[in-house]
Order: structure tokens, then sequence, then C-alpha cells
């Protein structure tokens, strides 16, 4: 989890066992234990998993209970550990990709989460198959309509509290809430609903990386056990629940489901991040009419006060020595306001530069200014824009590439909105369950963290993109 969540979090005594002894599996105690559990996933008709703080470790997020665990150190008085990455930069794990791949392939039904790291959303969990039972900190909600938004940056409160946002939706515009409960809130409903039913129907309940100690979702497994499912745990500390499991698995999350994955002969999809960002437009005429006042500025599509947190800095400069000044947007609000003739068109260059967890430094864009606004509006269609530039990037093993996927436009002031998509991250997961092994025995999870962090993209050097957008 977050370190920022925990600190957000009401100061409670008990937390919990912390500092719990980890176990492993001998190799071949823990081979034969994969293949039980792929004969158990093979075979199911309603597969239902159920998540923890260990499934995100690999991915740089510190667990709470574990050795080196936030609530572990918190209690033995020592210094918190320092998060690898930004929260808001965290990739999915291999194990976040292989449930995508198995919800695709039509084997696992529903996924139940009590982590508010939001990976399984980002990683391609569809929302009807996933509940979240202890809220999600990039996402807020209308209390009103009961429309969701899913941010790109952490929302600043938990407890279910107003935050600084309001519904988009015109009819409503209702104050937005954060959705991470704090240790008194109550499990919400719908969520909680949805996790029973599924639980009830389940014939095999796979839980990964979690302690099930936090009541009332720990029970949750339990509830296959009535009508005859079983209960597989795959955690490296013990559980209160231990003695109620089918199979017990004690090995690192990661490479258990490799090894399940290899022997179902499913591939681990990559994981490609692509994230929105706005180029706002607004001119207006001089006084004596042959010149033209505009202000160019890049926005979060979150709103016009939002962060844009994976952008660093912006270089514009000016195609075919039109004379005009180039600029560097060292901070937000990234804005430029320039003086030109009306009846010249030009373009501009702007060289977008990510922060160090992007999987690329920087990418370009071409954007051709001629300052004639047009009443057309358009959304293209977004899934298939959004398809096309993943599938792009993967067969290019590598990220920058972009597209337009919205356009607006005002009369009155005369503004243009182009909402740009990009790919930030471009993650393979090749890793065979030998080399999981090889990994775990001379780097820890080091190797992970680099994956989180988007150095297993390619050894190939990232592209710089240039992209002339039609206005």
């Amino acid at each position: 989890m977050s370190l920022g969540y925990a600190e957000k979090l009401s100061y409670i005594e008990d937390v919990g066992q912390v500092g719990m002894t980890e176990h492993f599996d001998p190799p071949h105690v823990l081979q034969e234990k994969i293949e039980r559990l792929t004969m158990l996933v093979q075979k199911s008709k309603h597969l239902v998993v159920f998540t923890g703080a260990g499934i995100s470790t690999s991915c740089g997020i510190p667990d709470f209970r574990g050795p080196k665990g936030i609530w572990t150190l918190q209690r033995e008085g020592k210094a918190l550990p320092e998060a690898s990455l930004p929260f808001h930069r965290a990739m999915p794990s291999m194990t976040h990709m292989a449930l995508v791949e198995l919800e695709r392939a039509g084997i696992l039904k529903f996924v139940i989460s009590q982590n508010v790291d939001g990976l399984h959303l980002r990683s391609g969990i569809p929302r009807e198959k996933l509940a979240e039972l202890h809220g999600n900190s990039f996402l807020e909600t209308c209390p009103s309509c009961g429309v969701e938004y899913l941010r790109d940056f952490e929302v600043e409160t938990i407890g279910l509290k107003e935050t600084s946002r309001r519904c988009s939706d015109t009819k409503c515009g209702a104050r937005l809430k954060d959705t991470v409960l704090d240790w008194e809130d109550a499990l919400p409903s719908k969520e909680m609903n949805l996790a029973e039913k599924h639980c009830r129907i389940a014939d095999v309940v796979l839980c990964l990386g979690t302690s099930l100690q936090i009541t009332p979702a720990c029970n949750l497994p339990l509830k296959s056990l009535r009508g005859g499912g079983k209960i597989v745990i795959v955690n490296l500390q013990k559980t209160p629940k231990d003695k109620k499991a089918n199979l017990l698995i004690h090995g690192l999350v990661d490479k258990v489901i490799s090894g399940v994955m290899d022997l179902l002969n499913l591939q681990i999809p990559p994981f490609v991040r692509i994230d929105f960002f706005q180029i706002i437009l607004t001119q207006a005429l001089s006084s004596d009419k042959k010149n033209v006042n505009w202000n160019l500025r890049v926005a979060s599509v979150h709103g016009q006060k939002a962060p844009l947190p994976f952008i660093k800095s912006i270089e514009i400069s000016f195609l075919e020595n039109q004379g005009y000044k180039s600029a560097i947007l060292q901070k937000e609000p990234f804005q430029l306001k320039r003086r030109t003739l009306q009846a010249k068109s030009f373009e501009m260059v702007m060289k977008f530069n990510f922060i160090d967890s992007c999987g690329c430094p920087s990418t370009e864009i071409i954007v051709p200014l001629n300052f004639k606004v047009s009443r057309d509006c358009f959304e293209l269609d977004k899934d298939a824009i959004l398809q096309k530039l993943r599938h792009t990037a993967i067969q290019e093993s590598c990220c920058g590439q972009n597209a337009v996927v919205e356009r607006n436009a005002m009369l009155t002031p005369k503004t243009e909105v182009i909402v740009y998509a990009i790919v930030t991250n471009v993650i393979r997961y090749k890793k065979t369950t030998e080399a999981l092994e090889a990994d775990s025995l001379s780097n820890g999870v080091k190797r992970q963290r680099e994956s989180a962090n988007g150095t297993e993209t390619s050894r190939k050097r990232s592209k710089v993109h240039r992209r002339k957008p039609r206005f």
C-alpha cells in the first residue's frame, strides 16, 4: 500500500499480528503444489480470486504486516521504507496481468481486493468483475448520481470525505467523495454484496498475498465452503484461515502464478499504460484587429486545476524559423501566452518531458496554429484508438505513441480543446518460473521493482514520436 495512505489512517493500537515469519516451501514441494493449483483452476466453473497487499510488493509498494511491512516497522520504532517510485506510477505486477488473462480466457469470474492501489482496474480487470472492499486511492465517486471517476493522481483524502472536485454531469454537479475507508468506516454495501454473492457460488476461492486478519473481509472466502467450494491460500506467512484451506502454498505469489500460467499454456500479457492530457488554445483579436493574443495551456483531463503528475516540463519551439521565441514551461500550470499576426498560421513543436518513472524520457507533438476555430466537435472511437496505441507500443517495444481522442470548440471566447492519449509505459512479463526462482534467490524483489519503474520495457531506446494532429 501507499506510505501516504498509511499516514492518513486514524491511529489505532491494534492493527493485528505483525512481523510474522515468512515460510518458503522447498522447490520440489512448491512445484507439486503449483501443479495441484493448476488442476483446480483448470477444472473450476466459478473461480474467485481474493487479493491482499502481497500481490503488490513486487510493484514497489510495501505491505503492512510482513517482516519489512509498514506497521511492523512502526511497532519496532524503525524508519519506514522509502517508496521506490511515486504511488501514482506503480505498475501492475505479473500476478495482476495474469489475472487479466485468466479473466479474458473465461476462467476467472470475479476479483475481490483489499488493496487501495487501484492496480486491478489499471491492469484491465472489468469494473463489474471487481469488488474493492477498502476503496481505491485513485477513485472518486458522486454520492448523488453514482458516477465513478478514475484519476491519474492520488485523491487527497480518505474516510469517504468530500474532495475539491464536483461531478462533471451538468445535470448533477454534486461534490465528489473519496472511496478509501478509514478504520471505523463500514465496508461499502455494494462491493460487499457482490463479493458475498460470488464467494457463495465459487467452487474455488484463490487467496493471494493476504494475511486474512481483517474482519469482515477475511471471512468472505469461507462462504464458499457451504456449497462445496475449495479454498487455496498463497502467502508467505501463516494465516488464521490456514486450517480451512484445501491447499496451502508458501511461496512468492508471482512465482506461483507464473507457474500456473505456464502449465495452462497461457501468456501473461504486457501492460501498456496510457495517460491523457488536453491542449487548450484560447484566442482574442487585439484592439487594432491586426494581431491575435493567444493563450496555450496544457492541462489534466480531470479538470484544469487537477495535477498532471506524469509531466515534468514542456519545451515549445516553432518550425521554419518563424522568429518566435522558444519557451520552456517548467512547472504547472503549463501555460504560454503570445501575440502574433492574425493572418499568419504556423506550426509549433511541443516536447513533453516525463518524470523518471515513465518508460521514455520525452515525446514530441507538432501542433498547427491557424486561429480558425471550427464549430465542429468530435469524439472519436476512443476504445479503438487506445487499442491501436497499445498494439503499436507492444510491436515497437517502446512508448511515446500518441493520438487525438477528442476535440471540442467554443466560439465565445474562441477556444479549442484537443484531448490526447499518450503511451507512457510498456511492461513485458517474460520471466519463466525458473527465472523467477533465480531472481528471488539473488535479488529479492529488485528486478520486480525495476519492472514497475518501466526499465523492463525493452533494451531498445525509446523513439521520439512526432505526430501532426488534424485540427
